[in-house]
């Protein structure tokens, strides 16, 4: 019998947001440094790790998906900058802080169905 790694593939999108939250609110932060270059989590190099792969159950399911891995990198915006050299922009990075936000409670949701769909098995036994 095969463990559902949907809990360890769920916790793994969690901690990425995460990570990605504490940067955007470190561009936030910044907004008025000068010279500061805002950064982001780079989502893609996320998924080349290997470390949330799908397993491909039917014949139509994909087999090359690029799974989430945990050794994703912090990068440079390569955005205009204004005068200071800063190249934040506020409602950019609240935008992308709100994004992030709706994809962590889609995982937690997630998680949330998969203990009740447990909870209603074992009741079932």
């Amino acid at each position: 019998m095969d463990f559902d790694s949907g809990f360890e593939n769920l916790q793994k999108l969690m901690s990425a947001t995460a990570i990605r939250h504490k940067v955007l609110s470190s561009n936030i932060a910044n907004s008025d440094t000068p010279n500061y270059k805002a950064k982001d989590v780079d989502f893609g190099s996320y998924f080349d790790g290997g470390q949330l792969s799908m397993d491909a159950t039917k014949p139509m399911h994909f087999t090359n998906g690029a799974p989430l891995g945990s050794s994703g990198q912090i990068v440079e915006n390569n955005a205009l900058m204004w005068g200071d050299g800063n190249d934040v922009e506020v409602d950019m990075e609240v935008a992308k802080m709100t994004e992030n936000a709706l994809k962590f409670q889609a995982a937690v949701k997630l998680v949330s169905e998969k203990i009740t769909m447990y909870k209603n098995a074992i009741k079932r036994v």
